[in-house]
């Protein structure tokens, strides 16, 4: 997948002008980018769309302007992009409750980077995340995982799921078509 440019964003106050149109358009896309987990995990698959979305809105919202921050920050989030082959999603544990409760789910979720899977017509493909979200006492809220597909046409025709055994939380949903289809496009 290109890597997005700063060419490929608008000015802040060309942002501010189609910002509610272009969200509606990111948040249908995401219907079919988005694979709910079990009771409170969800994986959100990104894109160019989802990722040009996210730096248009930290740009926004910390009000950068200055074009070599712009860069940088372009940057950082292009390494969200998936490569050649692969998919990538971003993790979200969605827990609600006390500070207190909500940590002592996280402690328990330890080591799920060793325990999330893509499985492509029965075969299981290990997620690999990104270093430094669990750091052995529990894991965080949000984590950036890559699988790598190496048979897209076969991803295509199906099943596909996301499989999750940690002994603390192990649920298998299985993708729709809309979302394979979608996720599909990142492949080809």
């Amino acid at each position: 997948m290109n890597p997005l440019s700063t060419n490929d964003l608008w000015p802040l106050p060309v942002y501010e002008g189609v910002r509610e149109q272009f969200r509606r358009e990111v948040i249908e896309a995401k219907k079919d980018r988005r694979v709910q987990v079990g009771p409170f995990i969800s994986l959100l698959f990104e894109n160019r769309l989802t990722v040009k979305f996210q730096v248009q809105e930290i740009l926004r919202v910390e009000r950068i302007h200055d074009p070599a921050q712009v860069a940088e920050e372009v940057e950082g989030f292009n390494t969200m992009l998936p490569g050649e082959g692969e998919l990538s999603a971003t993790l979200m544990i969605e827990l609600l409750g006390e500070d207190a409760e909500v940590k002592a789910q996280l402690r328990k979720l330890t080591g799920i980077g060793d325990h999330v899977w893509l499985e492509v017509a029965g075969r299981r493909i290990p997620g690999r995340f990104a270093p430094g979200w669990d750091d052995g006492t529990r894991a965080a809220a949000v984590q950036f995982v890559r699988f790598s597909v190496p048979d897209a046409a076969q991803f295509g025709k199906g099943p596909v799921a996301i499989v999750i055994d940690h002994p603390a939380y192990a649920f298998r949903t299985e993708l729709s078509e809309p979302v394979r289809k979608s996720l599909a496009q990142d492949l080809s």
